[in-house]
C-alpha cells in the first residue's frame, strides 16, 4: 500500500509552552538509533522498512541485536552452560534459522508443538539438539518426535506410555526426559510455571513412579534427564539464582531416584526466567551473580552429576529487545479533552502490548512516535487500534511526541510474544508482516 503523507497540524502544546511534567511510564529504550528523528533498524529508517514491508502494520527484528545478545551471554556465562532457544517466544522461520544454525547459533532449540518442531527441522536445527515440552501432546506430535529423534520432555505418565508404544510400533528408540513440576516457584517473576497445582510437568512426588515406568520399557525408551522450569520474566538476579539452586538440589534428589532403577541423568534443563525491562523503574538483569552461581553448580555437577549437561532455556531474553511493532496513525481524535491516536494495527497483532496477555494490572509497554522521537512537542495521548472493543489499547494516556495522521507509532520490546501470541483473525482485519533485517 502507498505510504500516506504526514498531515500538518497544530501542536497541542505550542513551542512557547512547556508540556506537563513527564511521568516515567516505561523503562528507557536505547537499542535503536535515529536519524532526523526517525528510528532505524538494521540501517533502514521506518519509512524504508514500511516500503519494504509493503504495508503497515509490520514487525521488524534486528538480527544484529540478536547476535549481540547471544554473544553477551556466551561471554558472561560459564562455557559449560548450554544455551537453548525457546522458539515459542518468536517462531518466525528466519529467526529460528538465525538461532539454529546462523550467526547467532545457540546449542539447541526447544519447541512446544508439532508445528514448531516442523519449523525447527525445516530451518536446519539438529534433531539431537531439539527438545519438545508442553502439556497435552497429541499422538501425531509424539510420533513425529520419535521419528525425528528429538528429546521429548514428558509431562505425564500417559505421555511416557504413549512414547513406549510408539517406539515399539516404529522400531525406534524414543528419547525422553521428565518435566518436573517443582515444589517451589520463581519469585519476582512475571509468570510462575511451577510450585503448587499446575498443568505443567509431573509433581515431584510422582516422579519415582514414572522413572520406574521408563525403566520397565528400557528397550524402547532412552532416559536423558529432567527439565525444571519454575517461572519466566524475572529481573531479579537473586531470585533466579535461588530458583537455579533449588532446581539443582531437586535434580540431585530425583537423580537418586533414577539411579535406584538404573537410570542416569545426562541433561538437566534449569529453565530460564531471564527477563527484559518494560515498565517504569525496571532495570536490566544483572548477569554476574547468575554466572557465578552457575559456575558453582557446574563445579558441583562434575562429581554429583558427572554425565549431565546443564541447559538454560531462554526465549524472550534472546529476541525480545530486538523487535519493534510499527503501526501507522490513520486518525487523530479528541474526546472529552483526551487525545486518541487511532492506528491501523492493534491488539489483534500485539495482544501483549494491549495488556491482555497475562497482565493483572495493565501497564504501558514502551511506545513512541517513531518518526518524531526527538520532537520537543509532547502531549498526553492514548493509542488505540481499529477494533471495536475498548481492549484494543496500545498506550493509555502516555506522554508521546505530538503525532499526526501518517506518523508511525512504535512499540518497543516486541521481539517476543508478539504476532504469534495474538488473535490475528479477530474481526477480520488485515494480517501483519514480519521482517528480519
Amino acid at each position: 500500500m502507498p505510504l500516506e503523507p504526514r498531515q500538518p497540524g497544530p501542536s497541542v502544546f505550542p513551542a512557547s509552552a512547556p508540556a506537563p511534567r513527564a511521568l516515567p511510564t516505561h523503562a528507557p529504550m536505547s537499542q535503536f538509533s535515529a536519524v532526523n528523528g526517525e528510528l532505524m533498524v538494521g540501517g533502514l529508517t521506518l519509512t524504508q522498512l514500511a516500503a519494504q514491508a509493503g504495508q503497515t502494520p509490520f514487525y521488524v527484528y534486528d538480527q544484529a541485536l540478536v547476535r549481540r545478545r547471544v554473544a553477551e551471554l556466551r561471554a558472561a556465562l560459564p562455557p559449560g552452560v548450554h544455551l537453548h532457544y525457546a522458539m515459542k517466544a518468536n517462531p518466525l522461520p528466519a529467526v529460528v534459522a538465525l538461532l539454529a544454525q546462523g550467526a547467532a547459533a545457540v546449542d539447541g532449540i526447544d519447541v512446544a508443538s508439532g508445528g514448531e518442531l516442523a519449523v525447527a527441522l525445516a530451518q536446519g536445527a539438529n534433531p539431537q539438539h531439539i527438545s519438545f515440552a508442553g502439556p497435552g501432546k497429541r499422538e501425531a506430535e509424539l510420533r513425529l518426535a520419535v521419528q525425528s529423534g528429538i528429546l521429548v520432555n514428558a509431562e505425564s505418565a500417559r505421555e511416557v506410555a504413549l512414547l513406549a508404544q510408539l517406539a515399539t510400533e516404529l522400531g525406534m528408540t524414543a528419547r525422553v526426559a521428565l518435566r518436573v513440576n517443582p515444589d517451589f516457584e520463581l519469585k519476582a517473576s512475571g509468570m510462575k510455571m511451577g510450585g503448587g497445582a499446575k498443568p505443567f510437568g509431573i509433581d515431584v512426588d510422582q516422579i519415582p513412579a514414572v522413572l520406574a515406568q521408563i525403566a520397565a520399557h528400557a528397550a524402547g525408551l532412552q532416559f536423558e534427564g529432567f527439565q525444571i522450569f519454575a517461572g519466566s520474566q524475572s529481573l531479579n538476579a537473586q531470585a533466579i539464582v535461588q530458583a537455579q539452586q533449588n532446581g539443582y538440589a531437586l535434580a540431585l534428589r530425583l537423580a537418586a531416584s533414577a539411579a535406584n532403577v538404573g537410570l542416569t541423568v545426562q541433561t538437566l534443563n534449569l529453565g530460564g526466567g531471564f527477563g527484559i525491562p518494560y515498565f517504569a523503574g525496571e532495570t536490566r538483569l544483572d548477569l554476574a551473580p547468575i554466572a557465578a552461581n552457575l559456575q558453582t553448580l557446574l563445579d558441583r555437577a562434575k562429581t554429583e552429576l558427572p554425565q549431565a549437561q546443564l541447559v538454560l532455556e531462554l526465549g524472550r531474553y534472546l529476541v525480545g529487545e530486538a523487535g519493534l511493532y510499527v503501526t501507522r496513525v490513520v486518525d487523530r481524535k479528541v474526546s472529552a479533552g483526551q487525545v486518541f491516536l487511532v492506528t491501523d494495527g492493534g491488539m489483534h497483532h500485539h495482544l501483549a502490548a494491549s495488556g491482555n496477555f497475562g497482565q493483572v494490572v495493565r501497564k504501558n509497554y514502551p511506545v513512541t512516535v517513531g518518526n518524531r522521537v526527538d520532537s520537543p512537542q509532547r502531549e498526553r495521548a492514548s493509542v488505540v487500534g481499529p477494533l471495536c472493543t475498548p481492549l484494543d489499547l496500545l498506550a493509555d494516556r502516555m506522554e508521546l511526541p505530538v503525532a499526526q495522521v501518517g506518523d508511525f507509532v512504535v512499540v518497543y520490546q516486541s521481539g517476543a510474544y508478539g504476532l504469534s501470541a495474538s488473535p490475528r483473525g479477530f474481526l477480520g482485519h488485515p494480517d501483519c508482516v514480519e521482517l528480519l533485517v
